[in-house]
């Protein structure tokens, strides 16, 4: 049954067609800028830092941050900067290769793979598969999310609600891929976080004050301690998952590539890993102050939705139009990704298939409105934010971590060859599965790097050549 009255219910929706017709127009507008295939996939060398910085913001702080991170706070209080914190690092330690990645002018993370260890079919494809199940993973949790939120308030069935968030992704993408989501993001990545800022304010206000929550809410959660509250044991599967997932995130390396300038590159991110510490205020004041209201709920994710059952009507609308930017924002940003595998890795460079202009951007088209679809019909299915994020981060980086970070700092000695590469992704992912079947006390993505890094550094110690000495030309080239 919808808790929210009809006035409250049609100010919610008109607001949600308002801020989904004005992604449409921003996406057609901008879109405009995607001149070739290449502006549709890569938005190659065109975007100015402060659009880096907050469209990597807007991309990051989605329908995850909206429930899950709630969530965090409102069971286990200042925990959740942990997790923000995680991402924070992710950044910084990115920013070691972001140069070199940038001035290699890649499209995506196998990419990455290919210019380190040579071409090969079964590494592009287990590379291709491992970088894009986080962006996928984050697809199905923004559907998940908008669902939960606008689900108890209206009373409208989640597949209804799925399908309507579905749509409004697409019109994020469809006009001009990368180039369309990258200015629409930043466009919405400032109105976020201004309303991240006041949301917080007004939660705990409705909560009845700061003075009010800690006498209401358990001091473990809103004092210092609070920062770990969440137990070590998830602590270190956040920092086992998060940061690696995070340096293997391919909409993060997206963002990279597609700076105007390579000065910009390590700049941008580390703005952005900064920024990300707002959704660590709006998350832990929302959650505390949800829990200070209603500390009953049977579960944590519905903390965030619960809160919009008890905002007034005004209030309300200006939430719900802050709560769909959010999610389309990152929804955008996670299909056009997805996409960019599927086309650029899968299409091109495994089968082969190469196109006109005008065909590959059709065929993208075509691919975004499919990933979009099956996102959905797994959103339905498997209806759990949280684990999404936590799972898909960490087969990610069992795959990937290793191959890129211990691969940069090998190739500039060693000529790499593809079976180091693919049989540390084998590796890890095999040892990340194994563990999390026993259910090991170690998170279990930590076994899955583990296994890769051991097995890429033997495979190169016997299959490498050393390098024999670079011109200086070329040592500027890949440093």
């Amino acid at each position: 049954m919808p808790t929210g009255s009809t006035g409250q219910i049609a100010g919610v929706i008109i607001a949600s067609l308002v801020v989904i017709g004005l992604g449409a127009a921003m996406s057609v507008y901008f879109g405009r800028k995607a001149k070739t295939s290449q502006d549709w996939l890569g938005a190659t060398e065109s975007l100015p830092l402060f659009v880096v910085v907050i469209t990597q913001f807007a991309a990051a702080a989605g329908g995850g941050v909206l429930i899950a991170h709630v969530g965090i706070g409102y069971k286990s209080g200042w925990s959740v900067f942990v997790y923000e914190a995680c991402v924070l690092v992710g950044f910084l330690l990115l920013m070691l290769i972001a140069r070199w990645l940038r001035q290699q002018r890649f499209t995506t993370v196998p990419d990455v793979i290919t210019r380190l260890f040579g071409q090969n079919r079964a590494v592009t494809a287990i590379a291709a598969l491992a970088a894009l199940v986080v962006p996928f993973g984050w697809l199905a949790t923004q559907f998940v999310a908008f669902a939960q939120l606008f689900g108890q308030l209206t009373g409208i069935s989640m597949p209804v609600l799925v399908a309507v968030i579905m749509l409004g992704s697409l019109v994020f993408v469809l006009p001009g891929g990368l180039t369309s989501v990258a200015w629409a993001d930043f466009v919405f990545g400032l109105f976020k976080i201004v309303m991240a800022i006041g949301v917080a304010i007004y939660g705990i206000h409705l909560a009845g004050g700061w003075s009010h929550i800690t006498e209401t809410v358990p001091q473990r959660l809103w004092a210092l301690e609070g920062v770990t509250a969440v137990g070590w044991q998830q602590i270190w599967l956040w920092i086992a998952a998060i940061v690696p997932g995070t340096l293997t995130n391919q909409l993060y390396y997206q963002r990279v590539f597609a700076t105007k300038k390579i000065s910009d590159a390590r700049l941008g991110l580390g703005l952005s890993g900064i920024t990300m510490l707002v959704s660590g205020v709006y998350a832990g004041c929302i959650g505390l102050a949800v829990r200070s209201m209603n500390p009953n709920l049977a579960d944590e994710e519905d903390a965030a939705g619960w809160l919009l059952t008890q905002l007034p009507s005004w209030m309300l609308v200006v939430f719900g139009a802050f709560l769909v930017s959010t999610i389309v924002a990152t929804s955008g940003a996670a299909l056009q990704s997805v996409v960019v595998n599927l086309i650029r890795d899968v299409y091109q460079n495994i089968a082969g298939k190469q196109t006109g202009e005008r065909k590959t951007v059709a065929l993208s088209r075509l691919i975004t409105v499919a990933v979009s679809v099956l996102a959905a019909v797994l959103a339905v299915v498997f209806p759990k934010a949280l684990s999404w994020l936590v799972a898909t981060y960490a087969y990610s980086a069992a795959a990937l971590a290793a191959p890129i970070f211990l691969g940069y700092l090998l190739h500039k000695h060693r000529r790499l060859k593809p079976v180091a590469a693919l049989g540390s992704m084998i590796a890890g992912i095999i040892g990340c599965g194994v563990a999390q079947v026993l259910d090991t006390t170690v998170p279990y993505a930590v076994y899955g790097i583990g296994a890769s890094a051991a097995v890429l550094l033997l495979l190169a110690a016997t299959t490498s050549e050393k390098r024999t000495p670079t011109p200086a030309k070329e040592l500027v080239r890949e440093a």
